[in-house]
């Protein structure tokens, strides 16, 4: 794992060294980050199920003024940290030690946020309700991004359109205005 572009581009991230922590691949964070480039300068990002913190790395080396990590598993904190260390990210980078819904339940410091990003386990099964709860943190034209199976269909709660879903191996990004 690496950071892609930017001020950083080339940095070694820390990879998980235990079964169940499943980060966004190199390929699939290029793909967000082209989609997604004009966007990025000078926001606010939020990372929910953050696991290694490097779609939020990744934002803040191409420009983003912040961006926050919502993680629960103390080891994967613990990684967020080291990486954010390694990227030199410092107080840019805020990690939120809570489960994702409890987190998305108030408003989370930093925000609204212009993009946020919704990685939840590939099994995760109250997906609806976290896609609309990461809503609610969004900047009034702010975009939510969910990764997830690409065999799944992804869910549509009411007040949410899926505007593109973009497909890459067993991974999928839709992406909700």
């Amino acid at each position: 794992m690496r950071i892609i572009a930017g001020t950083n581009k080339g940095r070694a991230l820390k990879a998980p060294t235990w079964v169940g922590l499943r980060p966004t691949s190199d390929k699939l964070r290029e793909t967000l980050f082209n989609i997604i480039a004009q966007r990025v300068p000078d926001s606010r990002l939020l990372d929910v199920f953050a696991g290694t913190g490097a779609i939020a790395l990744e934002a803040l080396s191409r420009g983003a003024a912040s961006a926050t990590c919502v993680e629960h598993d103390r080891r994967a904190l613990l990684l967020i940290a080291d990486n954010r260390d390694r990227c030199g990210a410092g107080d840019r980078c805020i990690v939120v030690r809570a489960p994702a819904e409890r987190a998305l339940a108030t408003p989370i410091a930093g925000g609204p946020f212009d993009v946020v990003f919704l990685d939840p386990p590939y099994d995760y099964n109250r997906l609806e309700q976290a896609v609309a709860a990461a809503a609610t943190q969004r900047a009034a034209d702010g975009l939510l991004v969910l990764e997830h199976a690409s065999r799944i269909t992804p869910p549509t709660p009411a007040g949410l359109t899926a505007t593109r879903t973009v497909t890459s191996g067993d991974s999928a990004l839709t992406f909700y205005s």
